[in-house]
Formats: C-alpha cells, sequence, structure tokens
C-alpha cells in the first residue's frame, strides 16, 4: 500500500470516516465498451471515504509529488499532456461511469445507503501557492473536492495533540509536531550526538 494514501485514511479516519485503500471497481462489459476500454481491468481508486452523517461517499485520487515540482494547475486543463495521470478528472464519460459503479457498488455491499452522494476530490502532498490558487478555482469551477498541503499540516497538528492513536500518522505527528519543553535535565538525542 502506498504510504501518502495511508497517511491520507489515517487523517479521514480520525475525522469520522470509513476508509478503504486501492478500492476496485468492477465495470460490467457493457461499461467497459461505453468508456472505449473493452480490455480494462477492475478501475482503482487511491481512496474511498465514507461520512454517514454527511451522506457522503468521496473517491479520492492521491498524488504526494513530495520531491518535485508538485502538482500543475495546468495539468486539469483541458488537452493536457498529463491528463494520463488524472483520467477520472479529464474524461466526464469515464469519470461519471466510474463514479456511478462505485455508487452502485457500495449500495450491494451495505457500505452506503441508497441515497448517498458521491464527489471526486484529490489529496496533493505539494503544490506552489500560485498552483493552489489557480487549483482551487478549477476545483470549485468542476465541484470536485481538493485537500492540499496546508490541509494535510493542519490535521496532522490535530492528531499530534491529541489523545494517543495507534496509527502511522498519529505517531509520526506526535513525534514531529508535538510541542513540548523537555524535561529538565534530560538531553535530547540530537543534544547528545553533537556533544559526542
Amino acid at each position: 500500500m502506498d504510504a501518502f494514501e495511508q497517511l491520507a485514511a489515517d487523517i479521514f479516519w480520525e475525522e469520522g470516516y470509513w476508509v478503504r485503500n486501492s478500492f476496485k471497481v468492477e465495470l460490467t462489459r457493457e461499461e467497459k465498451v461505453w468508456i472505449g476500454r473493452r480490455s480494462s481491468p477492475r478501475w482503482e481508486i487511491d481512496l474511498i471515504a465514507w461520512h454517514a452523517a454527511r451522506n457522503e461517499l468521496l473517491a479520492l485520487e492521491c498524488k504526494s509529488y513530495l520531491d518535485s515540482g508538485g502538482v500543475h494547475a495546468a495539468h486539469f486543463q483541458p488537452g493536457s499532456r498529463y491528463a494520463h495521470r488524472y483520467k477520472l478528472f479529464h474524461d466526464p464519460v469515464l469519470r461519471d461511469t466510474v463514479l456511478g459503479r462505485l455508487r452502485l457498488q457500495c449500495i450491494e455491499r451495505g457500505l452506503c445507503p441508497a441515497d448517498a452522494g458521491v464527489r471526486l476530490g484529490l489529496i496533493c502532498g505539494h503544490v506552489t501557492g500560485h498552483n493552489a490558487r489557480l487549483l482551487d478555482e478549477i476545483f470549485e469551477a468542476n465541484d470536485w473536492l481538493l485537500f492540499g498541503p496546508e490541509w494535510l499540516c493542519s490535521h496532522l497538528s490535530r492528531m499530534a495533540e491529541g489523545s494517543y492513536e495507534n496509527t502511522t500518522a498519529a505517531v509520526v505527528a506526535k513525534l514531529l509536531l508535538r510541542s513540548r519543553a523537555p524535561e529538565a535535565g534530560l538531553a535530547t538525542p540530537i543534544q547528545k550526538q553533537t556533544s559526542n
């Protein structure tokens, strides 16, 4: 399982969603013909998240891009050469078919009620300030959800200050972000290393 997807799943779990990573959407033969992918395997969504109180099922793509230029707004413009990275965002027939089948599949399995709404979103770990503003506009215009670096940091900070949870995200957040004064007279591991 992708580490960034697991981090996102831990955050959504803490926010009251049930989550499934790498969820396989089982398209029918007719649906595969309709989307122009007759031999397509099961469609995989990085993360699905269901919130009962909001009656909301989220289909989320996860892109960390931490050591790169990040997610670019131009990638979501029509005709982008990077459309293959974001197929559901670029192809409305594909998007409607996959999200429709996802909803039916979850209803049939008892994972959500029959009147559940489905929304597409992107979780990204790195984006420049300029691209963030443009992405906000694009996603809002299309009624897509965008969870960027600020959202991630905000939720990790909340996890760091909360009660102990045995998840990777919560433990790392506490190790790196929890603000606490070192106990008197005890050197931190970094101080010990530098003093030798």
